[in-house]
């Protein structure tokens, strides 16, 4: 690799970065095979992450050359020349991983077989019918007894009856009521003959699915301690030690039972330092990028760079980098906080980007701590409602608890008017000829992405519900103002919603989770209307973006 890029001094924070330019010298070599081998692009084109290392392949004259790789399968294939082999290779076709594999798929035929049979099916269908008949049977005679009780009451309360008489409607009484208990029994015997035989079907299907998963798990647990993971300083230890190792940090209880995500060690950054170690290279930088069509559900735009997933490699990855120098966060910043109203029971501020709302897993200043200090008060301020760190704009604090218990229910309640200004990085195609002023709406439900917090997902099937009114304030043939006005208060929702292939297709300008980083993430929260708690006021306040 000849360059005229100077290395870097340290080793790049995999999770946090702005791709070195000699990783983007290396991921615009991969863009090139990529383009010239045609067995492998149609896969690529469906969606693949890739990564590149740079390396110092000879010391001495401190020479430069990168690895490539790509994640999971491409292609159906871990081993395609050019790109670095998988950590574990599991696709032998005679090894232990495909046999056991096939013992499972053996399994589940089993248990389809089972599930789809002539004779399991006609068992339910004659379960449940019966009981279906025997309930209307019953229900029917239930209200022949009814009606044979409400005319013997009309006879016994009209009519002067002998004995005779009236134990001949005792008789029939006791008769209905037997009949029916004869009833019930005639049918729970024929109800109890096919549940017996369905139980037994259903156990035998619930016995092969207990062995499926049993055989699954030891399957699992066999594959990922074939996964031995070295690190700078020559060492080696199994997946699962490692995954144990951070989980005994987070929850000690769980640090032996469970087992890391499936697919935890095929990700390109975990393949492109195991195989460094392999060859004897020093790594120098690292990125990772995206090629092809986004997921369904995910934020994935073609050739961006993208940090490591947390889910199955922050684990990983900092018991790999053991023994590099890796770069660290710089001293956090400081920031000035703009009181815009105050009184005693509540402030609004003007928060700027970069600064927290809460105190969170890192050290940098929030809006708490800011109004903490002003305030002399460790139990409040109460913070209503947070922007992410990275968007600036007007936030609403409690002063007391009964102001927060207020507010609070005017937020559950949707009587609190929030407005944001945001800068998108291009124009959407549904807006490069709308007039200024144009409106519309985004409903994308939207859940958690449990393998790569804090991102979020478009899930129609499990996601809560998700809504944003969006306006059209300005535009240039490069970009789009809107006015976004949020009916659901969702994490990260209007991001999302902006970058989201099935939203506006567009993120906003330097957002580095959906879209590209840049100087800050151009959102603001412009607009902030609601009730004061005290006084009863409806209280307004904006902020212009400072972009």
């Amino acid at each position: 690799m000849e360059s005229a890029v100077e290395p870097p001094a340290r080793f790049n924070n995999p999770f946090s970065y702005e791709p070195h330019p000699l990783c983007l010298q290396a991921a615009a070599a991969v863009k090139d095979y990529l383009e010239t081998h045609p067995d492998i692009i149609g896969d690529a084109n469906q969606g693949k992450m890739f990564g590149v290392l740079v390396v110092e392949t000879e010391p001495t004259t401190h020479r430069m050359g990168f690895l490539a790789a790509y994640s999971g399968l491409l292609a159906g294939r871990n081993d395609w020349p050019w790109f670095v082999p998988p950590i574990y290779d599991a696709q032998q076709p005679d090894g232990h991983f495909k046999q056991q594999e096939q013992a499972i798929s053996a399994l589940n035929r089993k248990i389809e077989a089972l599930e789809t049979s002539d004779d399991y099916q006609q068992l339910r269908h004659d379960h449940a019918h019966l009981m279906r008949e025997t309930e209307q049977e019953v229900e029917a005679y239930r209200k022949k007894v009814q009606a044979a009780k409400l005319i013997r009451d009309t006879r016994r309360l009209h009519h002067n009856l002998s004995p005779e008489e009236n134990a001949e409607l005792i008789r029939e009484s006791q008769f209905m009521k037997a009949e029916l208990h004869r009833m019930k029994k005639r049918t729970e015997s024929r109800l109890q003959e096919l549940a017996l035989r369905l139980d037994a079907c259903r156990e035998q299907i619930r016995q092969l699915k207990q062995e499926r998963k049993q055989a699954s798990d030891d399957l699992q647990r066999w594959l990922f301690a074939q996964y031995m993971l070295r690190n700078a300083q020559g060492e080696e230890r199994s997946l699962p030690d490692v995954f144990a190792l951070q989980t005994l940090h987070a929850d000690p209880s769980h640090a032996e039972t469970e087992l890391p995500p499936a697919g935890s060690g095929d990700c390109c950054a975990p393949k492109l330092l195991q195989h460094a170690y392999r060859i004897g290279v020093r790594p120098l930088c690292i990125a990772e990028f995206w090629w092809g069509a986004s997921p369904k559900g995910e934020v994935r735009h073609h050739l961006s760079f993208y940090p490591a997933c947390r889910g199955k490699c922050l684990p990983i990855l900092p018991w790999m980098m053991k023994g590099l120098d890796v770069e660290t966060e710089g001293p956090a910043p400081t920031f000035k906080l703009e009181v815009v109203y105050e009184d005693e029971a509540l402030a609004v501020v003007n928060k700027p980007a970069g600064m927290l709302s809460v105190p969170g897993k890192i050290s940098r200043q929030s809006v708490e701590d800011v109004m903490r200090q002003r305030w002399k008060d460790d139990v409040n301020p109460l913070i209503v409602h947070r922007l992410d760190m990275e968007t600036s704009g007007l936030m609403v604090v409690a002063r007391t608890k009964g102001a927060h218990e207020h507010l609070q229910k005017q937020f559950l309640h949707h009587q609190v008017q929030k407005q944001y200004v945001a800068l998108l990085e291009g124009v959407p195609p549904l807006l490069a000829n709308a007039p200024v002023g144009q409106r519309g709406i985004v409903s994308l439900p939207l859940r958690p992405d449990t393998l790569d917090r804090p991102r979020q997902l478009v899930d129609p099937d499990n996601g809560k519900e998700a809504v944003t009114e969006y306006e059209l304030l300005s535009r240039t043939d490069a970009r789009v103002r809107l006015l976004l006005t949020p009916h659901t208060g969702r994490t990260h929702q209007l991001r999302v919603h902006c970058a989201h292939t099935d939203g506006l297709a567009v993120p906003i300008l330097g957002d580095e989770l959906y879209g590209t980083k840049s100087t800050r993430l151009h959102l603001h929260a412009s607009s902030l209307c609601f009730t004061h708690p005290r006084t009863g006021e409806r209280l307004s306040f904006r902020s212009d973006p400072p972009f």
